[in-house]
């Protein structure tokens, strides 16, 4: 399995306004391990930098200036990216705005290229509804080193990023790698365990559980004003 964790910085928040990518970063990652087969752009927009933007990524249209346009990266990138399922946070806006920079070449949208797409902002907020789910808070919250990130990056946040989907993700694969473990090389997918000498001792309450169970039972039944699920399924 082929991915390329992706990331963009752009001259400020809307390609429909006419906003450009100046940076690009990838990050590919086969059967979920780092090959180091990245891919790291700068790229010229012809046009000015939000102040907005630029306070956020530091990238000056002067340090762009000798840099590549798009159109001359484009086969390149797409190329690159044929084929493997794509892992960008927040999605929409980073394949707005490649969808916006291959469509003034007369290419097809991203997704006609790839797989498909994780959106680990999404993927994020169904694990931690609620909390903060952006790229440094899930940095921290999963005990990835990001103290050299002062700024936007595409290809460090692509890094980041790579590092955090990975953490995200393992619980199953963990599982399946100590199950493995356990059983020995060369086990099969189809995993069957015999329960059927297991004994599980049975401790049944005391006196005094009882009682703390049947007061409980009938605080239940005083504040539902009626008779609790327990007290109906033991007398069906």
């Amino acid at each position: 399995m082929r991915q390329i964790v992706l990331d963009t910085e752009t001259t400020g928040l809307s390609p429909h306004n006419g906003d450009r990518i100046i940076e690009i970063g990838c990050v590919e990652l086969v059967n979920r391990q780092l090959t180091h087969n990245n891919r790291h752009y700068y790229l010229n927009p012809d046009r000015d930098i939000d102040e907005g933007a630029l306070r956020v990524h530091g990238i000056t249209r002067e340090f762009l200036a000798d840099k590549p346009r798009f159109a001359d990266i484009a086969a390149e990138l797409a190329d690159y990216l044929q084929g493997a399922e794509l892992i960008i946070h927040n999605a929409p806006f980073d394949l707005g705005f490649l969808d916006a920079e291959f469509g003034r070449l007369g290419l097809g949208p991203t997704r006609a290229l790839v797989r498909g797409v994780v959106d680990t902002l999404v993927l994020a907020k169904e694990m931690w509804p609620g909390k903060r789910n952006g790229l440094d808070a899930l940095c921290d919250r999963l005990g990835v080193d990001n103290s050299g990130r002062q700024l936007h990056g595409a290809l460090l946040d692509a890094e980041l990023l790579a590092d955090v989907y990975i953490y995200m993700t393992r619980g199953q694969e963990s599982l399946v790698i100590d199950l493995g473990a356990s059983l020995g090389e060369g086990a099969g997918d189809d995993v069957r365990l015999d329960l059927s000498s297991l004994e599980l001792p049975v401790l049944a309450p005391d006196a005094d559980e009882l009682a703390a169970h049947e007061a409980l039972l009938a605080a239940l039944d005083q504040e539902t004003k009626g008779r609790t699920v327990w007290r109906r399924v033991g007398a069906a």
